[in-house]
């Protein structure tokens, strides 16, 4: 697991960083040619599209739901609940205002979508939900092996969720990208405060102890 955290955790400064660059630049002609080239590869693929449905906001809140339910019940894990609400709740909200102050236009497919494009909400909060699943199945797990499968089936699920946009054709791979950006970097600001937060509260057990 702290291989995973030396890998994963430095990341969060650079996808910060990556989604202001796109943002700034997405209507670059680089970007625009590269955005309708992925969209024609890749629209229309049934199989990739009906993947969309789990980073739907609906099935990512009950997915949640059990999730909050699971650390409290099972492991009493309050703080890691305050987690959950963070990064999936926040981020659900985040993700809403950013969609209504960063104005980029969807793909002009017949999907009878009115709302802005950017970043992707799918992308987003899928990788916010299972990132923190996968946080927490790790959490606690001795084996390296198993956690590294957890965590490569983390990122797998959350790149199909995203491309699946791409296939339903409501969202450039910009927005996709974006979206991953987003969700990685407030992943990791929640995940940094949670431990900064365990840490002092071992060490206060400690000093009882003593």
């Amino acid at each position: 697991m702290k291989a995973i955290k030396r890998l994963f955790y430095p990341l969060g400064m650079a996808t910060l960083i990556g989604f202001f660059a796109i943002l700034t630049s997405y209507t670059n002609d680089g970007i625009l040619e590269f955005d309708v080239s992925s969209m024609e590869v890749l629209h229309g693929m049934f199989g990739l599209e009906m993947l969309s449905v789990f980073g739907e906001r609906r099935v990512i809140f009950v997915a949640s739901l059990g999730l909050i339910v699971y650390l409290w019940v099972m492991r009493q894990n309050f703080r890691g609940m305050f987690f959950v609400f963070l990064t999936v709740g926040v981020g659900n909200a985040l993700n809403e205002l950013m969609e209504y102050f960063f104005v980029e236009e969807r793909p002009d497919l017949p999907r009878g979508l009115e709302t802005f494009g950017y970043p992707s909400s799918h992308a987003m909060l899928g990788l916010l939900f299972f990132f923190t699943l996968a946080y927490f199945l790790t959490d606690h797990m001795a084996s390296r092996y198993v956690s590294w499968i957890i965590w490569l089936l983390a990122v797998f699920v959350v790149v199909l969720v995203g491309l699946s946009q791409l296939a339903a054709g409501v969202h450039f791979f910009s927005d996709v990208m974006a979206g991953w950006f987003a969700g990685y970097s407030l992943f990791v600001a929640v995940a940094i405060w949670y431990e900064m937060r365990e840490k002092k509260f071992k060490k206060r057990i400690e000093e009882d102890v003593e």
